[in-house]
């Protein structure tokens, strides 16, 4: 049988996307290539491993049966690649972390330089999005996450507990009726996500905490939040590392007008053996622990 692991890496690309397209992207290669490593490789087994629709390719049953022994391959590789370089080797390579963009932007890269200066040959890639990323199409190595997935073969720990809180700007505050309690909230103006554009149904927490909100801007990111809570739009609810020291935002009702939520951290167990996964996995587990008041969370004792 004449077949090659990149006739596999191809079959798992395309399993993982759906379309030759978005697999070629991936693999750097023409989507012609893609097709003719398929064709070889269902050619070689005798099967076929995908129905083609017009939206894309979906496994078979012989497929699906396939690609749990294809990412074992994978998994053995990925293995084989690290181990060439010695245990006591340099963490090198690249690892690919989806994380949402506030976190992404004010938590972690202004903390990169540390693990960096420490791993010289490891380089990191950040998608920050308004939609999670997909850990089971490998479009990450690592997650950050609001919803921890359910099945399938990942290891998943919990990040940090964080709290929402309610913040605007003096300037708003000073030309709309003063705010003494929560029965005060009405009327005032809010600033809040697209409705239907949210990634996760934790970040309904204005409807649950104020009657009939009055949302006169609502966008995808929390970063634009804060801008247009700074420049005096409304009121928001922020996550605290949403707000640098220098932002004139001050908090409206502390302690009353509080939403609770957690990140969770998730990545493929097979890719989770790697040792450069488990160093930026260890590196954010210790941000997270030694700056509390990014999240809202007192200090420990």
């Amino acid at each position: 049988m004449d077949i090659d692991w990149t006739d596999f890496r191809h079959f798992l690309e395309v399993a993982r996307t759906g379309t030759l397209t978005a697999a070629s992207a991936r693999l750097g290669v023409d989507h012609t290539t893609v097709a003719r490593r398929l064709s070889r490789l269902e050619t070689a087994l005798g099967a076929t491993l995908f129905d083609r629709r017009r939206d894309g390719y979906v496994l078979t049953d012989t497929g699906q049966a396939l690609q749990a022994h294809a990412e074992a391959m994978e998994s053995a590789a990925l293995g084989a690649e690290e181990s060439a370089g010695g245990v006591g080797g340099a963490i090198a390579g690249a690892v690919r972390l989806g994380v949402p963009e506030v976190f992404g932007t004010r938590v972690l890269t202004p903390r990169l330089p540390a693990l960096l200066s420490d791993h010289p040959d490891l380089s990191v890639e950040l998608l920050l999005q308004h939609r999670f990323v997909s850990l089971a199409s490998r479009e990450v190595d690592l997650a950050v996450t609001l919803e921890p997935p359910t099945s399938g073969r990942y290891v998943i720990s919990r990040l940090t507990a964080f709290r929402y809180v309610l913040y605007a700007s003096p300037a708003y505050l000073a030309q709309h009726p003063p705010i003494h309690s929560r029965a005060d909230l009405a009327g005032h103006a809010f600033i809040d996500y697209v409705q239907d554009q949210l990634m996760s149904d934790e970040l309904r927490y204005l409807d649950r905490l104020v009657h009939a909100p009055r949302r006169v801007f609502s966008c995808t990111g929390m970063l634009a939040q804060a801008q247009a809570a700074e420049a005096g739009l409304g009121l928001a609810m922020l996550a605290p590392y949403a707000v640098p020291a220098n932002s004139p935002l001050v908090q409206v009702l502390p302690g009353e007008i509080v939403a609770h939520s957690v990140l969770w951290l998730a990545a493929p167990a097979d890719l989770f053996r790697l040792r450069r996964v488990r160093v930026v996995w260890d590196f954010l587990r210790a941000l997270v622990t030694e700056s509390p008041a990014l999240f809202g969370e007192p200090a420990p004792d």
